[in-house]
């Protein structure tokens, strides 16, 4: 007996058409498609939907009472933030639960665009409450205190209120969110919504902070557009349930969308590479492939996994200049469409293809349609390939010739950043645009062309299902067990979502160490499954029993209000000349810190982290907002030091993944009176334990006006990051390990741990303070014994907040200049020239090796392969004798390896040369845990200090340290980095 039909209708809304298809689910592939349309897209989103469904179910044959669901993709919501219309966008109340000053330095809207702040930005307070990263309690949250937080909102007449817990991704037992969401309804009206960050983002305060901000500032906007949706349905005779799809390609009930619009906004590629997926069925094959979707602007190229589903990007994404963490496709874009203009001289000599496109104008301006306008798609017809429009264009055959070489080679350059191998792939070509794919592209073994291919995005959306994810921290030797565990609740999730678990489908499973810890493993699972219909209809029948007055205004009137930048916002934002940019030094050798100054430190610092550290960026938001609050941050040089001076080691010990969930608390002052109470000391300076990553920064916001007033020492004992505190130069020098202690250790919660110095072992002493660590929620705050000026100027490293600041300044006057072609070469003379620093590779990261075990970590590997001749931007980026390399990683890079083609291995570089990656797009550090495929990238080393390299500082940072069966050597000669101070230095 055959199967019963699912009458599907799926919508894609573009910013050029409006896509529509009627899909019967029970069949695969092309059979299941029905019918299909495709319309103009109008100003008002809602009018499009309305008239590509009538005419979508006009031309069909089925009865629309069989129809079981309605799927919708939209960039609507988004497009009303980036447009600052203040009709849709609304003031959002922000409730912080933490204690103890966690996250303090760095309030909410700290990094939002002014003019975006200046709309939502309603209230904002933090408030007790919050867990660490591993689920312990670092304060209960005061029901007194939500009360009077109540009171104010409901004074200023908000009605839109994030809550917002610190650790609440894995808070499973104290549930402070939605405990003091319930509290906040006892007093606030029903008409208020709330959003949860736990439900909307995952790990990183500032990010999942920022993304539920955006989703709650559109709430009733999106709320109105969806009831409107539900009224185009009823105008149309459509009874069944409404979804829209999200930007990782599941459904969202019409329910969950008027919660979390923020889930829509980039659904339009992953419905394209769903829709892909499934006209393809089975030619997918087991190792997945890559889409090509054409459009009439870009070609937008992805990666499809062999689960049907888009490789997604694991970076930070900016939405409307607002950093946020969610889940979105992970596509490379080239501006290629059937629009794209050609530009050229009289003799073809110079032939250009885009970026700019006449884009929906394509039927009235290219040539083919009687046009004046050479585009992309006239070359394809004059050429002979295709037969469209209303004539045929005469065109040169030169230019004819060059233009298609040239989309030929934009298109196999987009398809090899999405590939997740070297080796020939397979593509599946969808979109309107599919004429301007030449029948053989280089790199590409196969190209399918399925049928209704130009409406892959509305199949997309219509074979959408419901997902469900969950994640938790686990002890190494528990992973086995705590993947069964999160698998179910990821069900239990979608479930709770509108799904049916008759069916379960998991897209993404990870256990992955967690960095600086021992035998700590994150695990995260993501599930699909079908939707539950009924269900989800009878929610919609509740619904509109509700009167449609105000959806039908929606739906017929559209007017928007566009903010403007006040004078005092346009001031705030103008640029720095970071090229004439000086830095503010007395004639005393005082360096008082600007924004800008705190903006080139962290940057280099990032980069001398050597891929470990962590992100300065949360450490950078503090200070920043440190100065804008009126204090002041000094640093002064080595040489300014006198002998008896107390200079007291300041630090962070613990994972990164806590420093962007949990920073900015009291715990490194903490640690600081402790030791000065300790050893009955009064500090006179305070020195960065390490100037690698986010420590780099960590004495300054101390040392600022707003603390102890101290001037940090422009130096540190690293000169770059390493893991183990012991790896510092005062070790090299050290008889015993008692000389680097005591140590104090604070979690700012009050829990405070000495470790004396009264060692019997050089080993102890360091596992003691991993151990202390974990049990402080895997983070805490450090200050090391004080060192005497002499000390420091015998032992210390100088000048090195001053490298920082001058390969920040590099970066940051390559980005403002648009030359991050030159950055290399500008850092490479910036460290002292060619002899101190070098460019090794450039290429794109092929795979990341996690290094996980079952009981702890061991060393990763990262293997980056050699750019192709159209990838490569300038003769340096080609490798001639290098076909990848590998760089094997635990918390900091480690060595670079070189492989020939015939797979021979040179040993390139190693520990305690400093190896970093930069971020071809940003010029910018890349930290191991940022490490992802694709990602173009250049290998960098410069020379470390001398004291890594004489036999005791090799036989504690070099590579017998971390296992490795490699010698050190190296062609680089340290070479002391400028002081900022003397060269700025004011005058008497």
């Amino acid at each position: 007996m055959a199967a019963a039909r699912s009458l599907i209708v799926g919508v894609d809304v573009g910013g050029t058409n409006t896509d529509s298809v009627l899909l019967d689910a029970s069949q695969t592939g092309n059979k299941a498609v029905l019918a299909s349309y495709k319309a103009a897209t109008t100003s008002n989103v809602t009018l499009s939907v309305q008239e590509t469904l009538r005419v979508l179910l006009d031309q069909s044959t089925v009865d629309r009472a069989e129809i079981s669901a309605l799927a919708i993709g939209t960039t609507h919501f988004i497009n009303a933030l980036i447009e600052r219309d203040s009709s849709r966008v609304e003031k959002v109340a922000v409730l912080r639960l933490v204690s103890y000053n966690f996250s303090a330095g760095t309030p909410p809207f700290a990094d939002w665009p002014n003019a975006l702040k200046r709309i939502v930005n309603g209230y904002s307070a933090i408030i007790p409450g919050g867990c660490n990263i591993d689920g312990q309690l670092i304060a209960d949250i005061d029901p007194e205190a939500v009360r009077e937080q109540a009171n104010i909102i409901k004074t200023k007449g908000i009605k839109n209120v994030v809550i917002v817990g610190v650790g609440s991704p894995t808070d499973h037992k104290y549930h402070h969110e939605e405990r003091v969401r319930d509290i906040l309804k006892e007093s606030l009206s029903t008409d208020v919504n709330f959003v949860l960050s736990r439900d909307v983002a995952g790990n990183g305060l500032l990010a999942r902070e920022n993304a539920s901000i955006l989703n709650a500032s559109i709430l009733n906007f999106a709320q109105r557009a969806i009831r409107s949706f539900m009224a185009a349905m009823k105008n149309i005779g459509l009874q069944c349930p409404l979804y829209l799809t999200s930007n990782s390609g599941h459904l969202l009930t019409f329910s969950e969308a008027m919660q979390f619009p923020i889930r829509i906004f980039s659904s339009g590629a992953t419905n394209s590479i769903r829709g892909a997926a499934f006209l393809a069925g089975s030619e997918v094959g087991q190792t997945g492939c890559v889409v090509v979707d054409i459009g009439g602007t870009t070609t937008d190229v992805g990666y499809l996994l062999k689960n049907g589903y888009p490789r997604l990007a694991k970076s930070y994404t900016d939405i409307a200049g607002v950093k946020v963490n969610l889940e979105m496709p992970s596509v490379e874009s080239v501006g290629l469409g059937g629009g794209s203009i050609i530009h050229h001289d009289a003799d073809a000599d110079d032939v250009t293809v885009g970026p700019d496109s006449v884009g929906h104008d394509l039927l009235t301006k290219a040539l083919s349609f009687g046009g004046s306008v050479t585009t992309a798609t006239d070359i394809v017809v004059a050429s002979g390939d295709a037969t469209i429009g209303f004539q045929k264009p005469e065109l040169q055959d030169k230019l004819i010739t060059k233009a298609k070489l040239k989309m030929k080679k934009l298109m196999e350059a987009c398809i090899d950043r999405s590939k997740n191998a070297p080796d020939p792939c397979m593509i599946i070509l969808v979109g309107g645009g599919s004429i301007l794919c030449p029948p053989a592209l280089e790199g590409v073994s196969k190209i399918i062309l399925p049928e209704h291919a130009g409406v892959a995005n509305a199949i997309g959306a219509a074979m959408a299902k419901i997902s469900g994810s969950a994640e938790l921290m686990v002890n190494g030797s528990d992973v086995e067990a705590g993947i069964a565990n999160v698998k179910a609740q990821a069900i239990q999730h979608a479930v709770s979502r509108g799904g049916n678990s008759s069916s379960v489908t998991v897209l993404h499973q990870e256990a992955v160490g967690v960095p600086y810890t021992d035998n700590q493993v994150a695990i995260k699972v993501e599930v699909a499954l079908p939707a539950d219909h009924e269900r989800v209809r009878q929610e919609m029948r509740q619904l509109e029993e509700q009167s449609d007055t105000e959806i039908e205004k929606e739906l017929f009137e559209e007017t928007k209000v566009h903010q403007i930048a006040t004078n005092g916002e346009a001031s705030s934002d103008e640029k720095i000349d970071y090229k004439t940019y000086r830095p503010n030094v007395s004639s005393m050798g005082v360096w008082s810190l600007s924004e800008a100054d705190l903006k080139f430190i962290a940057i280099g610092c990032y980069i001398l982290g050597t891929g470990g550290g962590g992100s300065p960026y949360a450490a950078y938001l503090q200070l920043r907002q440190v100065l804008a609050d009126g204090h002041s941050i000094t640093l002064v040089s080595c040489d300014s030091l006198k002998d008896k001076d107390c200079i007291v080691t300041v630090g962070a010990i613990g994972t990164p993944a806590v420093s962007i969930e949990r920073g900015g608390g009291d715990e490194i002052l903490h640690a600081l009176n402790m030791m000065a109470k300790e050893l009955n000391v009064e500090y006179t300076h305070f020195l960065a334990s390490e100037v690698g990553g986010g420590n780099g920064l960590s004495s300054l916001g101390a040392g600022s006006s707003k603390h102890y007033g101290l001037p940090t020492v422009d130096g540190d004992l690293m000169g770059r990051a390493y893991p183990a505190f012991e790896m510092t130069s005062r070790y090299v020098y050290a008889t015993s390990i008692n000389e680097l202690l005591p140590v104090t250790l604070c979690s700012g919660t009050g829990h405070n741990v000495l470790i004396p110095a009264n060692q019997t072992d050089n080993t102890s002493a360091g596992i003691a303070i991993r151990d202390i660590c974990v049990s402080m929620g895997m983070a805490c705050g450090a200050a090391g014994v004080p060192l005497t000026g002499r000390e420091m100027l015998d032992y210390g490293i100088p000048n090195t907040h001053s490298l920082a600041w001058r390969l920040g300044r590099v970066v940051s006057i390559a980005q403002q200049s648009a030359t991050l072609s030159t950055v290399a070469d500008a850092l490479i003379e910036e460290c002292g020239g060619p002899e101190t620093a070098q460019r090794i590779f450039t290429g794109k990261i092929r795979s990341v090796e996690s290094g996980l075990t079952k009981t702890a970590h061991s060393v990763g590997r990262v293997t980056i392969e050699a750019l192709s001749e159209d990838e490569a931007e300038n003769d340096a980026d080609r490798s001639e004798n290098w076909n990848e390399v590998v760089i094997p990683f635990m918390n900091e890079n480690l060595a670079v390896l070189g492989k020939d083609k015939q797979g021979n291995e040179t040993v390139l570089a190693t520990v305690p040369d400093l190896i970093f990656l930069l971020d071809v797009s940003t010029g910018e550090n890349i930290g191991v845990q940022e490490y992802r495929y694709g990602l173009k990238v250049t290998v960098m080393t410069i020379a470390p200090h001398p004291v890594w390299t004489t036999p005791r500082g090799l036989e504690i940072g070099g590579p017998g340290a971390f296992d490795l069966p490699y010698e050190y050597k190296s062609p680089l000669k340290y070479v002391k980095p400028r002081s900022v101070i003397e060269e700025f230095r004011q005058a008497p």
